[in-house]
């Protein structure tokens, strides 16, 4: 038997059609099949806290709409399973729209499975949480803890889908789990079976950028180029019982799977290539071998397992005040030297009033990106005056005012700064930071619960 599991979408911005070759795919194909979303990071977890602060009835990933109302009447009709981390901070809310929808497209005898426990604040108090050393990440010193999210393992996974769930929908568990889940489900793989934990690890590992592993963040014009990226094929896992792996990508699709492609998805995030950490397993790659078995397949093989960690890493998210961010453009002769003038205008003019938050200020079009300001950069810039740069000021503040007034010197300079600037904007944005702790995976208890429509 092979399990076919496919990757819709690899972050929570991803292409919102992805999904559709992939099911058009899976209608050909024998076996269980299932389909991922994995559309969540450390970041994405903390916007979806604040979505949640302001409204408790959402905080699950705000695409949802965009990536299951397309897919979700054929997953159905074909009998593919779909697993997301689309809940993020509130799976139950995530679950209660994914109702809505299949009674909206008319999708009958929908089963849905949630996977909750992951909200460490059940298990632990604000003092034990502040006690726990950090592993990356901020300190929480007088930062308020906005929530403690635990990365959950695969196996919570394959207890909802035991329930004979046609979707199921998690907050925080690794990303990998999300193709181990079904994997565990299906092939019954034991709790201590490492070798074969650690391949459905790699198997979700390569799956969960989405389209990375078929050519698309891989792609570089000149010197690795992918073919009609514009209609990449996200990849598709086929996985058998005694951990044989091969990954491809729905035929007729653009995009590539090759070697090189596979290579160094298997290396992304991956500190230790011979101890990979993960809530189920430590999975080994430095044996890995990757050959192909004809166009857009790749074979993985030599992938073993160690008994998993006695921690399991826990996101701890933390008010950080707020953010800034306000530009102005300048253009035509002298662009350059009037979009610096601006700058330094506004760097000194919070001097005066007393605002001593530290500013950051770019020129767009001159090296913002590698930090334009420093000197060695200034020095090699082109001796080209005339053209267009945009002037970007960004700070962070304790207190809303003063991030509005950062804001609003800024677009003081319309005119109270140099010649010709335009095209003002601005963002004042709540903050939240983040940081990671291990904590014992005792303490830790997840729950599956069941919503059927």
């Amino acid at each position: 038997m092979t399990v076919h599991i496919g990757c819709g979408a690899g972050f929570m911005g991803d292409r919102f059609d992805a999904a559709l070759p992939i099911l058009a795919s899976m209608a050909r194909r024998q076996g269980p099949k299932y389909l991922m979303y994995e559309v969540l990071a450390e970041r994405t977890l903390a916007v979806a806290q604040q979505l949640r602060r302001s409204d408790p009835d959402t905080g699950y990933s705000p695409y949802l709409d965009h990536y299951i109302r397309p897919a979700l009447a054929e997953a159905k009709r074909l009998g593919v399973k779909i697993i997301s981390n689309m809940g993020a901070a509130n799976p139950v809310g995530a679950a209660k729209r994914v109702r809505a929808l299949a009674d909206e497209l008319g999708v009958e005898d929908l089963r849905i499975a949630v996977v909750t426990g992951d909200d460490v604040t059940a298990h632990m108090t604000t003092e034990e949480i502040i006690a726990t050393p950090t592993m990356e990440g901020i300190g929480f010193e007088g930062r308020p803890i906005i929530a403690a999210n635990v990365y959950l393992g695969a196996r919570c996974i394959a207890d909802a889908l035991a329930t004979g769930a046609d979707v199921v929908l998690v907050g925080r568990t690794t990303d990998s789990a999300l193709a181990l889940g079904p994997l565990i489900h299906e092939f019954g793989w034991a709790a201590d079976d490492w070798d074969r934990l650690a391949v459905g690890t790699i198997c979700g590992h390569l799956l969960e950028c989405g389209g990375q592993v078929s050519g698309t963040y891989f792609a570089d014009p000149g010197f690795k180029d992918v073919p009609d990226l514009a209609r990449a094929g996200f990849p598709i896992a086929e996985v058998e019982a005694d951990g044989a792996l091969t990954i491809t990508k729905p035929e007729g699709t653009g995009g590539l799977v090759s070697r090189a492609t596979v290579t160094e998805q298997l290396l992304y995030e991956m500190h230790d290539p011979a101890a990979y950490l993960v809530a189920d397993c430590v999975a080994d790659v430095s044996q890995v071998t990757l050959s192909e078995d004809g166009p857009d397949r790749i074979v993985v093989a030599g992938v073993r397992g160690h008994p998993a960690p006695p921690t399991l890493k826990t996101t701890v998210c933390v008010d950080n005040g707020w953010m800034a961010e306000a530009e102005m453009t300048y253009a035509g002769p002298n662009a350059l030297a009037r979009a610096e003038l601006a700058g330094e205008i506004v760097r000194e003019r919070l001097g005066f009033l007393g605002i001593n938050e530290p500013a950051r200020i770019d020129i767009i079009g001159t090296g913002s990106v590698l930090d334009g300001g420093k000197p060695e950069r200034r020095a090699a810039r082109s001796l080209a005056t005339t053209g267009e740069y945009r002037m970007r000021v960004a700070s962070m503040a304790t207190e809303r005012a003063t991030a509005q007034r950062i804001a609003d010197e800024v677009q003081s300079l319309y005119c109270s700064g140099p010649a010709a600037g335009g095209g003002y904007r601005f963002h004042v944005t709540p903050q939240i930071a983040t940081a990671s702790i291990l904590i014992p995976r005792e303490r830790i208890e997840p729950h599956v619960s069941v919503i059927e429509c």
